[in-house]
This record gives structure tokens, sequence and C-alpha cells, in this order.
């Protein structure tokens, strides 16, 4: 039981570790150069979070697999964050990939 709970704790901070991936992404958009200071320290805050749950999480989920499913978040979410609030186009191809992304990530978790 508690080997589970590890293992789910590991992959919620996985997760967190993705969101904040995608927080510091778009922090680094709104910093202007890190000469706005509070999307700098945001961004800070964010990345260092960020890799902080990053390495909390491949304590037991294999480093590889850790970084391929953070890096899925990271990239899905801020193409999302592109898309929503910057108004940057998508391409239906780019969709398509995107959700291949999601699918291989959602993949990655149900296989280990």
């Amino acid at each position: 039981m508690a080997a589970t709970a590890g293992i789910l704790g590991a992959w919620v901070a996985l997760l967190l570790a993705g969101l904040f991936e995608v927080a510091f992404t778009t922090l680094i958009r709104l910093s202007d150069g890190f000469r706005n200071p509070w999307p700098t320290a945001g961004f800070v805050v964010a990345a260092a979070l960020s890799f902080l749950l990053l390495e909390r999480a491949q304590r037991l989920i294999p480093l590889g697999l850790a970084y391929a499913v953070w890096v899925g978040i990271g990239a899905a979410g801020t193409l999302l964050v592109g898309r929503l609030f910057f108004g940057e186009a998508l391409s239906m191809a780019q969709l398509l990939l995107v959700a291949v992304l999601v699918g291989a990530v959602v993949g990655l978790r149900l296989l280990s």
C-alpha cells in the first residue's frame, strides 16, 4: 500500500512539474527579455518548482520516463497557452501531432 501511494505521489509531482514548466515558459514570454520584474520573478519561482518536482518524481519514476513525460506536458501545455492566450496559429497537422504527444504521455503513464 505504501509503495502504491509513493508511486502515485511521484506521478502527481511529475504532473505538477509539467504544469510549472508551462508556467515558466509562459512567464519567459511575459518577462520581455527579463525586463519586467514580476514575470521574471514568477519565472524563477516556477522554474525552481518545476525542477524540484521533477527531481522528486524521478526518485521513483525512471529518469528517461520522467523526463519524457515532463517534456510532453510542457510542450503540449505551452502550445495550448500560446494558442489560447497569445493567438498563435496551430494548423490541423500541429493539433494532430499534439494529440499524439498527449496520447503518448498518457500511454507512458498507463504502461508504468
